[in-house]
């Protein structure tokens, strides 16, 4: 027989917990979100297709951490992304029998977890699977770092892999979207409405600094889709300062492109991300994003975003055409509306042209709203109302 859950976040503590993700090999938004699942669930399994040891928070590495059949495969630390037609079985291979509650962190295949009878699966949508929905041409276009075999083999794939991602979402109770341009793609290609919740920032990590430097700065992992390469050429145009803080497989090919005003720099630590971000004149956001938290980041200190104007950066950057019309009382950015260097060279003239107005307290005001503690409640009740939705206790 079952009863009522107690509207109560204690409730939460009895209840046996698998977060499942899809693989933990750095420090990235979704590590984020799944930090923050941990803190909630402290007792919990974690489930993932692959890890490699250290690349995480130590918050994450505490838990015991269950990983597929992929781990044993050839360089998997380097060629993971290319395993991706393994993904599903594999994924599938995890047998969570004994668990209350299944939350997964999922942009690849982790919602797709088998779910026994009886057990609330949640799902935190981070994006449909990029690789095989909107990023494809990104990933295995002509134009991606893709060999030609991999690209044609992944032209076979795609298909059959986009119907199992489709049929798979009957083991998927509730939907959560990182955004609703994420909610968006979740209806249109799963059919599936869902709850937004944005991800947690650290943002009482960050405060406002004192002066600002010249330079403009781009925090990211160096991805197809950020776009780094397209920065880079604006900013070698402008012939202004640049620093780029990050790594990936993309890096010797974007060094080669970089003039003498760019600066690379490897991850930070926190404290020199804070230093970093309190000192640029701006932050850049090149590439079409789900969410985006490090434009948050730099907005807790105060800093303004120059960021291309579809996804998440529209739910997150106040722009400037909205102080400007009177629609809002300050600015925290400006977009450009198509992914050219011209466009994005305009873009920094404006933010340039009226960045005495801006209120560097406002901006960190709003960044405070997507503030990780904002992040937990709103994680933790809306479980609260599936779980009794639900009625598993």
């Amino acid at each position: 027989m079952t009863r009522p859950l107690r509207k109560d976040p204690q409730s939460l503590e009895n209840l046996k917990v698998a977060l499942i993700h899809d693989w933990l090999t750095g420090m990235r938004g979704g590590e984020k979100c799944l930090e923050v699942f941990c803190e909630i669930f402290p007792q919990a399994d974690i489930f993932t297709l692959l890890h490699i040891k250290g690349s995480v928070s130590p918050a994450i590495e505490e838990h015991p951490i269950r990983t597929s059949w992929i781990q044993q495969f050839p360089q998997v630390e380097r060629r993971y992304r290319q395993y991706l037609p393994f993904f599903p079985a594999a994924i599938r291979s995890f047998s969570l029998k004994g668990y209350d509650l299944i939350l997964s962190s999922s942009h690849c295949v982790a919602k797709a977890v088998s779910v026994p009878p009886g057990i609330l699966h949640v799902a935190y949508m981070h994006t449909p699977m990029r690789y095989v929905w909107d990023m494809f041409e990104v990933y295995f276009g002509r134009q991606s770092s893709a060999g030609w075999p991999v690209r044609t083999l992944m032209h076979l794939l795609a298909p059959p892999l986009r119907r199992w991602d489709a049929r798979s979402n009957d083991q998927v109770h509730f939907f959560l979207a990182n955004s609703h341009h994420v909610s968006k793609r979740l209806l249109s290609y799963y059919g599936r409405e869902s709850e937004v919740i944005p991800p947690p920032v650290d943002a009482r990590l960050f405060d406002v600094a004192a002066e600002q430097g010249d330079f403009y700065l781009i925090v990211t992992a160096l991805a197809p889709y950020k776009r780094i390469d397209l920065a880079i050429r604006a900013f070698n145009q402008m012939g202004k300062p640049l620093v780029i803080v990050g790594s990936g497989p993309l890096r010797e090919a974007l060094q080669k492109i970089s003039g003498k005003t760019i600066t690379w720099l490897g991850w930070q630590s926190t404290e020199d991300l804070k230093r970093l971000y309190g000192a640029c004149k701006a932050f850049i956001f090149p590439g079409e994003e789900d969410a985006g938290i490090t434009p948050l980041e730099a907005q807790a200190c105060g800093r303004p975003v120059v960021a291309y104007g579809r996804g998440g950066a529209l739910e997150t950057v106040i722009p400037l055409k909205d102080f400007q019309e009177g629609r809002k009382d300050f600015f925290s950015g400006t977009f450009f509306p198509e992914q050219t260097e011209s466009a994005l060279i305009r873009a920094v003239e404006e933010l340039e042209s009226q960045i005495s107005l801006l209120d560097p307290v406002k901006v960190r005001s709003h960044a405070l709203t997507f503030d990780r503690q904002v992040f937990k409640e709103r994680i933790i009740r809306s479980l609260l109302e599936k779980l009794d939705h639900h009625r598993i206790l």
